[in-house]
């Protein structure tokens, strides 16, 4: 009977050969620890300080992480355009996809206990903080359940367990904030650090080196990031700045390179806790325009922008890594974005259901409690003002 129903089956056996061979040589994606060394992908430019080595190390884990953690970002970022063009999002907002890698690199070489500020470009920063998209969008629409209960808007993403201090919208003027954070940290011996972030717009601002002075003069923990994605709101770095080199007066880092990224920071944060303030230069790229108001494409060519998209993209660079090292298939990395597009459409379902503020909150959060404006009555038409 067994060699008769053999024979009887041999025929289907072979039509499903290909197909068998097939599923085997399809494994799962990788979850492996075992550490890989990676070549960053241009050396790093030092200035008064060894430059960190060129090779990386990370896992396959990691490698996967990244690429799952950019592709949520850039797919968050589109989102909120699309809401902005349909007026769900008002006031300003700027967006961040193509700088990925920066958000990424960073957190995966610090540690929550480290603070980040920075400034109007915030959203990525705060989901590589720990943040959710559902604050994300709530806060963009000016919900309830936004980060800042729906009152900061694109500009001022906040959240102080993870030590992530916004957020700003003057220009520059997150830095001698940051370098305040850097000095609560040495005062405290917290053994941390403080990254504060600015463009190279802000990069010659007067605060900004008023800052840096006392940071040095005090050897705070304190590490200057410029994110120079070329161009100031629509004004191109050689044309905003006498020397465009004047930037490299710190470490040059690949910023479109999530582990030179990460290389950097760990050096850097190495480099702050025994020695003081050090600045990095993240060489970076913007796909959107400045804001929703700047089209992007009067003050550069659309050729530059899809040559930057072919040669640089942060996400292209982590999914050629993870297919020429075998941890992945096409199709997977593909399933893993159509996975964080479901996610973006969810949470921004769920972000519309979310209330809008109580018009009283307008009169919360600006003084000490107890002092300040406060409405009350029926109708909360009535006001009370109680001043120290």
């Amino acid at each position: 009977m067994a060699l008769s129903h053999l024979s009887s089956s041999s025929r289907s056996s072979t039509l499903l050969k290909p197909l068998i061979t097939s599923y085997l040589l399809r494994r799962p994606i990788s979850t492996d620890s075992t550490p890989l060394t990676i070549e960053t992908s241009v050396p790093f430019t030092s200035h008064q300080c060894e430059a960190p080595s060129r090779t990386v190390d990370t896992s396959p884990k990691e490698l996967l992480s990244f690429f799952r953690d950019m592709a949520l970002m850039r797919r968050m970022e589109i989102a909120a355009d699309s809401l902005y063009k349909a007026k769900l999002v008002r006031g300003f907002c700027h967006l961040y996809d193509g700088q990925e890698a920066v958000a990424i690199g960073m957190e995966a070489a610090i540690t929550k206990k480290d603070a980040i500020i920075t400034a109007y470009r915030d959203h990525c920063t705060f989901l590589g903080r720990g943040g959710n998209l559902l604050q994300v969008f709530s806060e963009l629409m000016g919900r309830r359940d936004g980060c800042s209960r729906g009152k900061g808007g694109s500009m001022h993403f906040y959240k102080k367990d993870a030590n992530f201090y916004g957020g700003h919208g003057i220009v520059g003027a997150q830095v001698p904030l940051g370098c305040g954070l850097a000095f609560a940290q040495k005062y405290s011996k917290d053994e941390a650090v403080t990254f504060a972030l600015y463009g190279d717009g802000a990069a010659n601002q007067g605060q900004l080196f008023e800052a840096l002075n006392i940071s040095a003069l005090w050897d705070l923990p304190a590490i200057l990031v410029c994110e120079n994605n070329h161009y100031g709101m629509g004004t191109a770095e050689w044309r905003a700045a006498k020397s465009p080199s004047y930037y490299k007066r710190g470490d040059y880092v690949d910023g479109m390179d999530a582990l030179a990224v990460k290389q950097a920071c760990k050096f850097a944060k190495e480099h702050a806790l025994k020695n003081g303030p050090i600045i990095l230069e993240m060489d970076t790229y913007r796909y959107h325009g400045h804001s929703m108001s700047d089209p992007g494409s009067t003050y550069r060519t659309r050729d530059e922008i899809t040559g930057v998209r072919q040669e640089r993209d942060p996400i292209e660079r982590i999914r050629k890594l993870i297919l020429s090292h075998d941890l992945a298939t096409e199709k997977e990395l593909k399933d893993i974005e159509k996975e964080m597009r479901k996610r973006v459409d969810d949470a921004i379902a769920q972000a519309k259901e979310s209330p809008m503020p109580d018009p009283s909150e307008l009169f919360t959060n600006v003084y000490v409690k107890g002092y300040g404006v406060e409405s009350y009555g029926a109708d909360r038409k009535e006001f009370r003002a109680v001043l120290p």
